[in-house]
């Protein structure tokens, strides 16, 4: 099942695009929180979702790339860890109601008429009192992507993030982390420079 090629002709090389190091934001906010149910969509070959499952998490990750599972899973082994990974489309995916204790969206990036959709779909699978780590590039980031394509993300500004969309979509949650920033990033062959991040960190309130 192969239901977006772009990202399996990425996946195909021998190197793991983004490393095989997870994202320090996810990193330095997950092991603040207590090991439980996580959600990874947009795991892409597996380097934030196998971290989790190395710190306990119960891990299900899902992607459009049957590429990227093959990776992921191999990198599990890698580290004897074990983890679900699902290739599908969000869209399509249903999961019981308020049954994860984390979501984790890195770099989920999706079209401009779908994100905040699939923002409150998500926000249905999480238990009151979850948690939701979020990094994304941010609408900033438009000019810093044409400076410089090998830092990576959308080249459509639509796709790109603010604190205000956030906001709106994540209402019912208690705020413990919302900025915007510059940061550089030095992350496998995709992205590389200096890039413009939104960053989230939010509870689900009871």
């Amino acid at each position: 099942m192969n239901i977006n090629p772009n990202w399996d002709e990425r996946y195909k090389e021998q190197e793991f695009a983004y490393g095989k190091i997870p994202n320090l934001f996810f990193k330095e906010w997950l092991l603040k929180f207590m090991p439980g149910t996580i959600l990874m969509p947009a795991d892409g070959e597996g380097r934030n979702g196998v971290f989790a499952a190395q710190q306990g998490w119960k891990v299900t990750s899902f992607d459009q790339s049957i590429e990227g599972q093959a990776k992921a899973l191999q990198l599990a082994k890698e580290n004897s860890v074990s983890l679900e990974y699902i290739v599908g489309d969000l869209e399509h995916l249903a999961f019981k109601c308020e049954s994860f204790d984390a979501i984790s969206l890195i770099y989920a990036h999706f079209s401009a008429e779908k994100k905040s959709l699939f923002h409150k779909k998500l926000d249905t699978f999480l238990k009151p009192g979850g948690i939701v780590i979020l990094e994304a590039f941010s609408k900033k980031h438009i000019h810093l992507v044409k400076q410089n394509p090998k830092v990576g993300g959308p080249k459509d500004v639509a796709m790109l993030y603010s604190k205000e969309e956030i906001l709106a979509d994540f209402q019912n949650y208690e705020l413990l982390l919302l900025e915007e920033e510059d940061v550089m990033l030095e992350e496998g062959k995709y992205h590389n420079g200096k890039g413009s991040v939104i960053r989230f960190v939010g509870r689900k309130m009871v």
